[in-house]
């Protein structure tokens, strides 16, 4: 028995590169992604640091009012408001009876429905008058003013005449000779009306 020939002879080679060239490499089985594991558990909730500051969220709690809201316009101070703030220069028991409507005012002028330029010779007339006749305290009537207000985004203030006439009996002529100017009482006009406490004739 003859020995058996190591490699392959050429007529095996020959039909071995045929079948290696007939063989496609396959691509590698994809990859899966790792299963997601079970949740981790949700983190305790710490108890709230009563040191810490609290925030807008917190500041609620159930069964609580909510706060008032402010109001929509920011309106400076109104006439009554602003005399009020400068503070008494006549006899503070005369003040004290005059805003209370104790003192009867010795003369009155009704500037109600008067346009500015027609209101304010008519004051200057009345309030020199006045002082010179030596009167004290006098009543001055604008009118509380129409609501004309139509609700746009600048609010318009009502009555023209409410809010000018302190500027005028401030202002000279009539200055010098006003002593006090004050809102009247209710049964003399009230938010209408302004009480004019006027200076001593020399």
């Amino acid at each position: 028995m003859g020995r058996r020939r190591k490699g392959l002879s050429e007529e095996d080679r020959a039909l071995w590169d045929q079948v290696a060239k007939s063989i496609r490499r396959e691509a590698p089985p994809a990859t899966r992604p790792p299963e997601a594991g079970p949740a981790p558990p949700p983190a305790p909730q710490s108890l709230p640091d009563p040191d810490r500051p609290r925030s807008l969220i917190d500041i609620f709690r159930m069964g609580e009012k909510a706060p008032a809201q402010r109001p929509r316009h920011d309106l400076a101070p109104g006439p009554v408001e602003r005399l009020a703030a400068q503070g008494v220069r006549m006899d503070a028991g005369q003040h004290r009876k005059m805003v209370r409507g104790r003192l009867a005012p010795e003369a009155r002028i009704d500037l109600h429905g008067m346009t500015l330029a027609e209101a304010h010779p008519e004051l200057i007339r009345f309030v020199l008058n006045a002082h010179s006749a030596g009167l004290r305290l006098v009543l001055v009537i604008t009118g509380k003013g129409k609501v004309r207000d139509e609700g746009g985004p600048i609010p318009t203030r009502t009555g023209v005449l409410r809010h000018q006439v302190p500027r005028w009996l401030q202002a000279p002529p009539l200055g010098p000779v006003v002593l006090q100017v004050s809102g009247a009482h209710l049964k003399h006009g009230g938010e209408g009306a302004y009480y004019v406490y006027l200076r001593r004739t020399r």
